[in-house]
């Protein structure tokens, strides 16, 4: 089963994008034909100037390649550098009605958190659908916010497979419902726009100075505390087995200990879950060489996939 991801280059990555997309990406490649790459187009529309694009970019693909991706067995490349993605987004938009992207809840969300309104903002979903459909993707692990993107995609392959005949496969999506979102500090969905997000590679103090952070109730130490609803205890669970999770529930109702122990606890979960990325992490710091070798390869290999499919798609249309 072929499988996409990606991710966009947008700043530090964070233990939302962790659990809610990398982590599980990870776990795919040992079963399933993965292709992932780092979305810099899309992370146009919110960039603020070449060089941090560009460097949030490089510094993605070392997260990725420190967490545990292998290029040996998932094609791992930069959007721009199959370039033949933004052609399909240009043919898609003719079999994209304005009222399915004006129905577009992702677009209606950003607009009203701040973000201007661009065009590149309101035809993203058919930016994603050409990511998706250019590689015969089966199927494409996303957060619930992301599902209705796919949902579009769908409705968009469709369109074109009726008037032209059964080109694109049309994608299901994935979600792992347990770690669809993700909290933040502030309970909110964690996001690096909220500037809620606990970061990857932080140092071990910043890390416990930002786990101090989260926000708690004012019970004070010697009472039971309650788990449910805890952000706290949230996150935590995220590291935890199911033993693991019984276990830090009945720490909350003893009453032995406050919010202060749980907040350095979710600090060693988180620095003792990395600490071999962490390792990974220096290494390819330190042979970036390597790093732009992985990802070169990986778009020769995504590349000859979507000339393939282009091919079809140009023979189609007419062009």
């Amino acid at each position: 089963m072929r499988v996409l991801t990606g991710i966009q280059a947008s700043g530090k990555l964070h233990i939302g994008n962790y659990f809610g997309a990398m982590k599980p990406m990870i776990e795919l490649q040992e079963e399933h034909e993965l292709f992932t790459f780092i979305a810099n187009y899309h992370s146009l529309t919110s960039s603020k100037d070449a060089q941090t694009l560009k460097q949030y970019t490089i510094d993605a693909a070392v997260d990725y390649l420190s967490l545990g991706l292998d290029p040996q067995k998932t094609t791992f490349w930069v959007q721009s550098d199959v370039p033949e993605v933004l052609e399909l987004y240009w043919i898609l938009s003719k079999f994209t009605p304005m009222g399915l992207l004006e129905r577009a809840h992702s677009y209606k969300d950003k607009v009203a958190k701040g973000i201007p309104a661009s065009h590149a903002l309101f035809s993203y979903p058919v930016l994603m659908a050409a990511d998706i459909l250019m590689l015969d993707t089966q199927k494409v692990p996303v957060g619930k916010d992301q599902i209705q993107h796919v949902e579009m995609t769908r409705d968009i392959a469709t369109k074109f497979n009726n008037e032209y005949g059964a080109i694109f496969t049309l994608p299901e999506h994935i979600v792992q419902e347990e770690v669809a979102t993700i909290p933040g500090i502030d309970g909110q969905k964690m996001s690096k726009s909220y500037n809620n997000a606990i970061d990857l590679f932080m140092a071990e103090k910043p890390l416990q100075k930002r786990c101090n952070k989260i926000l708690s109730s004012s019970t004070p130490l010697g009472e039971p505390l309650e788990h449910a609803g805890c952000h706290i205890y949230n996150l935590a669970a995220l590291f935890l087995d199911e033993a693991g999770k019984a276990e830090l529930q009945a720490r909350y109702k003893s009453g032995k200990e406050g919010y202060g122990h749980f907040k350095k606890y979710l600090k060693e979960l988180i620095w003792e879950e990395l600490g071999e990325a962490r390792e990974k992490r220096e290494y390819y710091l330190s042979h970036m060489d390597e790093v732009h070798d992985i990802l070169a390869m990986g778009a020769k290999r995504a590349q000859t996939v979507a000339q393939a499919k282009m091919a079809q798609v140009r023979d189609a249309v007419g062009l």
